[in-house]
């Protein structure tokens, strides 16, 4: 069979049943049977596959993505993560829409301790939002920066998204870590700057007279004593002990999710109760990424046995690109694509055609994969199928519309295409901390 036909065919499947609403996971496990059955010798080579597959996820490597998980799990079923709110909320004044501000700072340092995007976006923008419409802010600044925050979270470790990209890309998974840091505290820095920007130059925006309750002396400062430094020593502790060689990526995601769960306990907010509901939350989205990653692996195995994954590579060395057009055209590939499948698909669809281009290139792996999570970050916060879109609609009162969710968003995507291009033209945001750490 020609290897156009053998990857249509492959292709054209998985996106026809995800298109008829079958989950991910599900869509690329039929195809693998099919697929296997036609080019692996039938049920020898589904039999095949299935061994090939499960020793996939049989690998400590992968043991971080529960442990993040968990992490931020114990953090909002415990209620700690509101408390990382009311700490910065205090000390935030004088400061134009300051409300949207204080859910970009809080939304970062989540993201230092928590490794879910949907959980921070669900979180912030149903504690803030409705607040922030009720003191008459503009929607644009109510939704986007929250909507923003979120996808920030997917680049600044303890990322479970990180961790599954180099698991499947075959990439550090430490450097990569170290790596989303920088990006993710520029575009923190840019969103705040943004909507400084935006509430000063458009009046009626934000209300002027938002001040909040001011505090004074020590109860300004208690909650970010007790509560937002200790949180964000767990961060601390967790890049430390990567950075300086002591533990590897698993053993240090442990003393993080070792640590979280010690500190709930020492604030007393931890019960059978919350605890129980953080490992449901744990076990029910790590079954799902790992569900993921056996289909992953098989399809990719599968466009080898086929041959579609020769055919592609040899079709793309023979327009003799240059590495800069190469790296380009991958990026609006990921764009595209990202307006219309979740960013587990976008890995699951490229990575096995990406990997060898970029290998054969010689480009630097973290660089690329800085540049392939930012274009994934981005595909979270695109109509019209952004996740986290999705996500806000879903907490916001209900006289909110969609396209005021999607327009909220669109300054947000314009700020993270253009660190993606500062990225693209300088590659040492992005390598810099891991090459100085690793």
């Amino acid at each position: 069979m020609d290897w156009t036909l053998s990857l249509s065919l492959l292709l054209g499947s998985v996106m026809l049943l995800m298109m008829i609403g079958l989950p991910v996971a599900l869509a690329f496990l039929v195809t693998n049977v099919i697929g296997a059955f036609i080019f692996m010798g039938g049920v020898a080579g589904v039999d095949q596959l299935a061994r090939n597959s499960i020793a996939s996820v049989i690998s400590l490597s992968l043991t971080p993505i529960p442990l993040f998980i968990l992490m931020g799990e114990v953090l909002f079923q415990t209620g700690l993560a509101l408390k990382v709110i009311d700490g910065f909320d205090r000390i935030i004044h004088k400061v134009p829409a300051r409300l949207p501000v204080v859910s970009v700072v809080a939304g970062t340092a989540f993201s230092a301790v928590s490794g879910s995007t949907i959980a921070t976006t669900a979180m912030l923008g149903r504690s803030m939002t409705p607040l922030m419409l009720e003191k008459n802010y503009h929607p644009s600044l109510a939704m986007g920066p929250i909507i923003a925050i979120g996808g920030v979270d997917m680049l600044i470790p303890p990322s479970a998204l990180i961790v599954l990209f180099g698991s499947l890309a075959n990439i550090s998974i430490t450097k990569l870590l170290f790596a989303g840091i920088v990006p993710g505290l520029l575009l923190s820095v840019a969103f705040v700057a943004y909507i400084v920007g935006y509430a000063l130059l458009v009046p009626g925006s934000s209300p002027k007279d938002d001040e909040g309750t001011r505090y004074h002396g020590w109860q300004k400062w208690r909650p970010l004593v007790v509560y937002v430094l200790p949180l964000m020593s767990i961060f601390v502790v967790v890049i430390g002990a990567m950075s300086t060689g002591i533990s590897t990526p698993t053993e240090a995601a442990a003393l993080g999710a070792a640590a979280t769960v010690l500190l709930a306990a020492c604030y007393r907010a931890l019960t059978w109760q919350n605890m129980l509901s953080s490992l449901k939350g744990t076990v029910q989205i790590s079954g799902i990424v790992l569900f993921i990653i056996v289909g992953a692996t098989a399809f990719s195995q599968l466009l080898g046995f086929s041959g579609a994954t020769n055919g592609f590579l040899g079709a793309i060395g023979k327009m003799e690109l240059s590495t800069n057009m190469l790296l380009l055209s991958m990026i609006v590939v990921l764009i595209v694509l990202g307006c219309f499948v979740d960013q587990v698909s976008m890995m699951l669809l490229t990575l096995p055609f990406f990997m060898p281009l970029v290998l054969g290139a010689q480009i630097d792996t973290i660089w690329f994969g800085v540049l392939f999570l930012i274009s994934m970050q981005l595909g979270l916060m695109t109509p019209p199928f952004g996740l986290l879109l999705f996500t806000m609609k879903s907490v916001v009162p209900s006289h909110i519309s969609l396209p005021q969710v999607f327009r909220s968003a669109l300054p947000f995507v314009a700020i993270g295409v253009l660190m993606l291009v500062a990225v693209f033209f300088y590659s040492p945001i992005a390598t810099w901390l891991p090459n100085l750490l690793g």
